[in-house]
């Protein structure tokens, strides 16, 4: 097939004797098109057209007829008729577009359950993500016109053949299912009852209505199917009851505005229905009255006419990590707008990542955490319980009303969003590690292809040449293993489309299992990852683990709190050690540990313990990566709250730069720069030189003094001063004098005066 948009579709050509020909359409039909789908692999034929549909050929035609039968699993199988005595040329090309999708099992063409065909091999699509959005898509790319519902619990039958579990992320725009972002990574097994199915509101026929130029199917300009055509739709006063007639046979709700589009979007191609004027109550729209005075037509007062229905609203995130994260939009009256983070907490955030089959949120962000939107801000106060069917089913200010502005715009970060890292990377090698579920854990190298790592290395922009490394480690691994037989094929483009084990987060156990890779392809800049399927590049939250110290000061001392899942809680101190204070500190960028602190040493807290016996080997990049067990054993009390102190407080360290730390943890630890430790250095052995010359001084007058007859008691006063300056205070005056010698003379005179 040649000329079309994929491999699947295009004008008809055979090879004969080492040259293509193209066939001529008189003698090419729908069985020799079935035949030629089956042959290339391509599935079913779809649409058959001739008249040169893709485009004139440049060779000679094909001067014998297919007499398929249609069951013929090859081209090569068909029977060939006698040469044609009428000539054909390549303006009478014939052309076919396959299809991998088909409906089975249905009472029509236009319903039953949905089956995909994968490297020649019908199978059944799972149903754990199958949406209307999906389900649209594959109606309208059938010519079945939209999806009126999607049937569940094996509605349509068992499949015999394989269940596919790929997902499909379509937004309802898409022209076909191969449009649309497809993720495989992760799934579960698929029961037989668990099989994706629709049933379509039929093939377009007389009368049918779509609307053109909106964001989804329920809004957009009118147009009606009228003697094989698409046609627009025109009235000289459109109103409500006329929109409300379009909105009832597209099955779009109720309809929330009629208008008249712009110049710029009005329709150009024939007219298929002039002079509208509804009552309200039709049931089409052509059962709408359409006569008009002579005049009227004569005068060309009809305009093109558009409506918008409520079916329209849709929820989506924008400028996230990936298209489980991202800051929450509506789509509402033909225009994506935003919601504001008044009272907006998980039981909000639960209600979009369900919507979106994104599993469960794990946080709810506030603060425009994914940047600020600049659209209308549609709902404030948004107040869910958590078990709505949609974000717009739970109670919140009116449509439009708020007090607020785009820097209160809320996000969500759900349990579905996942992105792939190299954890203690140089130079593109480390220890592959995946993002799920709000943790990073490993990836299992148990039945791992070459085609694997390679994706794994394209996804992280490092190139796509790799070795893949054996660790001689033993031992169990610290913290979870999501995924295991990730096994990538030639047919994957990305990493997540790869079939593999379900997410589990013991799948695999000891340090020999884990992923260890080397990228020696032509990397991208550092820091660059491709973009997750339909969604923007890897974001700054992925990279805002989040954690504090509280009850210090600056920041770098305190009790150690972590977020999850929307609060704060605190780490209890079993096993706490130098180890994981060095990990914690780091994560701050508070430079170096100097002590772990049990007992709660700076105050009980009052939240979760959300994590107990964490064990850090004091190389992670995070308190996060550490094995821990969860906090909610019972067996921890705020008695026993984990504490640190780091070096940062007290050393120069610019606690004033954490904020970038957190945003780029591939930084490490924040290191002082060369001149300041130099600073430092020369400033410490000032103030040593400074103190033993005051010593000497002090010891020169006692000397003095005694010779004349009454050593002995000033001996004793000069070294109960000197013995009496504790460590601390002796630093602060070093650290609060700017050169050392201001110092030095306080010292000197206190001496005098005890004298």
């Amino acid at each position: 097939l040649v000329g079309g948009n994929n491999p699947c579709s295009g004008r008809v050509e055979i090879r004969d004797r080492n040259e293509w020909k193209t066939v001529c359409d008189s003698d090419f039909g729908p069985k020799a098109a079935a035949v030629v789908c089956r042959d290339l692999q391509c599935g079913t034929a779809l649409h058959v057209s001739g008249a040169a549909h893709f485009g004139k050929g440049d060779g000679a035609m094909w001067d014998r007829e297919l007499q398929c039968v249609g069951n013929e699993s090859l081209l090569v199988s068909c029977p060939t008729g006698s040469p044609r005595d009428q000539p054909c040329t390549q303006a009478n090309a014939a052309s076919v577009t396959c299809t991998r999708f088909r409906l089975v099992n249905g009472s029509t063409a236009c319903e039953g359950r949905v089956e995909v065909m994968v490297q020649g091999t019908w199978g059944t699509l799972c149903a754990s993500r199958w949406d209307l959005l999906d389900a649209h898509v594959l109606c309208r790319h059938l010519n079945c016109g939209f999806a009126e519902s999607i049937p569940r619990g094996g509605h349509f039958g068992r499949g015999s053949g394989p269940a596919w579990r790929d997902s499909f992320h379509c937004d309802g725009t898409e022209e076909h299912l191969g449009q649309c972002p497809l993720t495989a990574l992760g799934a579960s097994p698929c029961s037989p009852e668990n099989h994706a199915a629709v049933i379509c509101s039929g093939p377009d026929g007389f009368a049918s209505l779509r609307l053109v130029g909106g964001g989804s199917r329920c809004d957009g300009r009118v147009e009606i199917f009228q003697r094989g055509t698409w046609g627009r739709v025109l009235a000289e006063q459109w109103e409500m009851q006329d929109a409300s007639v379009v909105c009832r046979q597209l099955q779009c709700g109720e309809a929330e505005r009629a208008y008249n589009p712009p110049k710029a979007q009005r329709g150009t191609g024939p007219v298929g229905l002039r002079g509208v004027r509804c009552e309200g109550q039709e049931a089409r729209l052509s059962l709408c009255n359409t006569s008009l005075p002579e005049n009227v037509l004569e005068a060309g007062i009809a305009e093109d006419v558009g409506v918008v229905c409520r079916g329209d609203r849709q929820v989506r995130l924008v400028k996230g990590p990936g298209c489980c994260a991202g800051r929450v939009e509506i789509y509402h009256q033909g225009s994506w707008g935003t919601v504001c983070d008044d009272g907006w907490d998980l039981s909000d955030a639960a209600v979009v990542c369900h919507q979106l089959g994104c599993g469960g949120a794990v946080e709810a962000v506030g603060s425009a955490g994914f940047e600020e939107g600049s659209a209308q801000i549609w709902l404030d106060e948004v107040n869910c319980s958590g078990a709505e069917a949609a974000l717009w089913d739970c109670p919140a200010g009116p449509w439009g009303q708020h007090d607020c502005g785009h820097k209160e715009d809320a996000g969500v970060v759900c349990s579905e969003f996942v992105a792939l890292r190299l954890e203690n990377s140089t130079n593109c090698s480390g220890r592959l590690q995946v993002f799920y579920n709000g943790t990073w854990g490993s990836v299992c190298s148990n039945s791992m292809t070459p085609e694997t790592v390679s994706l794994a290395c394209k996804e992280l922009g490092c190139g796509d040449r790799v070795s893949l490394e054996i660790q001689q480690l033993s031992g169990r691994l610290s913290g979870p293993a999501w995924l295991d037989s990730v096994e990538c094929g030639k047919r994957n483009s990305s990493f997540w489309q790869c079939p593999s084990g379900t997410w589990d987060p013991q799948s695999c156990k000891n340090l020999q299992e884990e992923t260890h890779i080397t990228c020696t392809g032509n990397s991208e800049h550092p820091g660059h990852r491709h973009p997750l399927p339909s969604c923007s590049q890897l974001g700054t939250w992925l990279r805002m683990e989040k954690i504090r110290a509280v009850g210090g000061k600056k920041g770098c001392s305190g009790r150690v709190e972590v977020w999850h899942r929307g609060s704060w809680g605190t780490v209890c101190d079993d096993s706490w050690d130098t180890q994981d204070a060095e990990v914690a500190c780091r994560q701050l960028g508070c430079g170096p540990a100097l002590s772990a602190l049990a007992g709660a040493a700076f105050g009980e807290g009052t939240s979760p313990i959300l994590l107990e016996q964490v064990e850090c080997q004091g190389t992670e990049a995070s308190l996060q990566d550490c094995w821990a067990r969860p906090g909610d054993s019972g067996a921890c009390h705020h008695k026993e709250d984990a504490a640190i102190n780091c070096s940062g407080e007290q050393h120069g360290w610019d606690t004033s730069q954490r904020t970038s730390f957190l945003l780029d943890p591939t930084q490490g630890g924040r290191r002082v720069s060369l001149p300041i430790i130099i600073c430092i250095i020369l400033g410490a052995l000032l103030c040593l030189l400074l103190t033993l010359l005051a010593g000497q001084m002090r010891r020169a007058r006692a000397g003095r003094r005694g010779s004349e007859g009454d050593q002995e008691p000033v001996s004793e006063a000069v070294y109960e001063e000197i013995g009496y300056s504790p460590a601390w205070q002796k630093q602060a005056r070093f650290s609060g004098s700017a050169d050392g010698y201001d110092d030095a003379r306080e010292i000197s005179n206190h001496g005098q005066d005890s004298v």
